[in-house]
C-alpha cells in the first residue's frame, strides 16, 4: 500500500505539471469512466447538476487512488513471492501494467480506444505511469524481504517446466495453481482436495455449451493470472527469481489458450467436440504433470580414502 500510495502521489504530480506547462486542461475520461460504471451497474450518480457534476470528479479522483494503491500492492505481492526484476525493467513493468489496467477499463466500457490516440495523447498518459512505476519499484526494494537473500537465478529447467505449465494453463486454467499444489510434497491434503475440486470441475465444465471461449475478456485474463502464479510456486520449491520463469508461464499461456481454441475448432469439424476436448484434457494433464512433478534426487557418490 505504501509503493502504491508513493506512485499514485507522483503520477499526479506529473499530470499536474504537465497541465501546468502546457496548459492543457484536466482529463474527462475519468468523470465519463464513472458515468460508463455507473450505466454498466445500473445505478445512477445522486444530484443535479453541479452536484452531479463534483460527485463524478470525486469518484473519478477515487478511482485512481484506487487502481494506483492496488498495483503498488501487487508489484510488492510479486516480489514477496521472488521476483527479482532490474530497477529500471520493474519500472516499465509495474507503470505498463498500471497503464494496461486503466486503459484496458476504459476501452472495455467504451469511454476510449487507444487505436485512436494521438503522439501526444500516448506520450501524456505514458510519461505519468512510468514515474510511477518507478516510484513503486524504488519502494518495493527498499522494503526487506524475507529469504531476499536466498534467491538465485532461475535455471533452464524452471523456465522450461514454467513454459510447459503456462501451455497447460492455456488448456485448463485450473492447472497453473492446482497441478503444483498437487504434485508440492510439502502442501496440506486440504489444498490438495481444494486443487483436485477445482481440476475436475473444470474439466466437467469444458464440454458444456455454455463455457465461455477461453480467449475471451473473461477467460485469458484467468489464464495468465494462474500461469503466473503456478510459475512462481515452482520457483518458490527451489528459492530461485521468479521473474524469468513468471514471463515464460505467460508466453506458454498465451500459446496454449490460442492453440488450444485453433485445435477445438480443426478437430471439432471431424469429430465430436466432446472427443477432442477429452484429446486436449490428456495433453493439458500430461504437460502439467511433467512440469510440476518433483525429480528424483540422486545421491552424491561417498568418497572414501585407500
Amino acid at each position: 500500500m505504501a509503493a502504491g500510495a508513493a506512485g499514485t502521489t507522483v503520477l499526479n504530480a506529473v499530470t499536474y505539471l504537465d497541465m501546468a506547462v502546457r496548459g492543457r486542461a484536466a482529463s474527462s475520461t475519468p468523470d465519463q469512466t464513472v458515468d460508463a460504471l455507473a450505466d454498466a451497474t445500473g445505478q445512477q450518480i445522486p444530484g443535479k447538476r453541479s452536484v452531479r457534476d463534483n460527485r463524478r470528479t470525486a469518484l473519478g479522483a477515487l478511482a485512481g487512488i484506487g487502481n494506483g494503491v492496488a498495483v503498488g500492492v501487487l508489484a510488492s505481492l510479486a516480489r514477496s513471492s521472488g521476483v527479482r526484476l532490474p530497477s529500471a525493467v520493474g519500472a516499465v513493468a509495474t507503470g505498463a501494467a498500471a497503464m494496461a489496467l486503466t486503459d484496458g477499463t476504459t476501452t472495455a466500457l467504451g469511454v476510449g480506444d487507444p487505436r485512436d490516440w494521438t503522439g501526444r495523447d500516448w506520450v501524456s498518459d505514458a510519461v505519468p505511469h512510468l514515474a510511477y512505476g518507478a516510484a513503486v519499484q524504488a519502494v518495493v526494494e527498499a522494503i526487506p524481504v524475507t529469504g531476499d537473500q536466498a534467491r538465485r537465478k532461475a535455471s533452464g529447467g524452471l523456465t522450461v517446466r514454467s513454459l510447459l505449465l503456462g501451455v497447460a494453463t492455456g488448456c485448463r486454467s485450473s492447472l497453473g495453481m492446482g497441478a503444483p499444489a498437487l504434485t508440492n510434497p510439502a502442501g496440506g491434503a486440504v489444498r490438495k482436495i481444494g486443487a483436485l475440486s477445482a481440476i475436475g470441475g473444470e474439466l466437467y465444465a469444458d464440454k458444456l455449451a455454455a463455457a465461455p471461449e477461453r480467449t475471451s475478456a473473461q477467460g485469458l485474463p484467468l489464464r495468465f493470472a494462474s500461469a503466473a502464479a503456478g510459475a512462481g510456486a515452482l520457483s518458490a520449491r527451489q528459492d530461485m527469481n521468479a521473474a524469468v520463469p513468471i514471463l515464460a508461464g505467460l508466453v506458454g499461456a498465451a500459446a496454449g489458450s490460442f492453440g488450444g481454441l485453433g485445435w477445438r475448432r480443426w478437430a471439432g469439424a471431424r469429430v465430436p467436440d466432446w472427443q477432442a476436448a477429452v484429446i486436449e484434457d490428456g495433453v493439458a494433464l500430461a504437460l502439467a504433470l511433467a512440469a510440476t512433478l518433483p525429480g528424483r534426487t540422486r545421491p552424491r557418490p561417498v568418497l572414501t580414502s585407500v
